[in-house]
């Protein structure tokens, strides 16, 4: 019979996490939030800029309370400064074309 590949024990138990139940669905987030805090990659690349929004999306999403609030602020921020500077680039624009 073939294993089941989605609930396969984790390697940082024998490494990192010596004594923690590896069924235990909180130690394995744990196992998780350490390969991410450990990834050692380039982050100047698109692919690393967006798995990074996807990150921090994630996070947020399983934040609650306050921290969720300033993650919605996070991002409206973000937002409307692209808005702003959408609109400043336009303007120029269009007074760049007008002449």
């Amino acid at each position: 019979m073939a294993e089941n590949s989605g609930t396969g024990r984790h390697p940082r138990f024998d490494d990192d996490l010596i004594g923690l139940d590896p069924d235990d669905p909180e130690a394995r987030e744990f196992a998780a939030h350490l390969d991410r805090m450990q990834r050692c990659e380039p982050a100047f690349t698109i692919e690393a800029s967006l798995r990074g929004v996807g990150e921090f999306a994630d996070g947020s999403n399983r934040a609650g309370g306050l921290r969720w609030w300033v993650a919605v602020l996070i991002v409206l921020l973000i937002v409307a400064g692209v808005l702003v500077a959408a609109w400043d680039t336009l303007g120029n624009l269009l007074e760049w074309l007008a002449r």
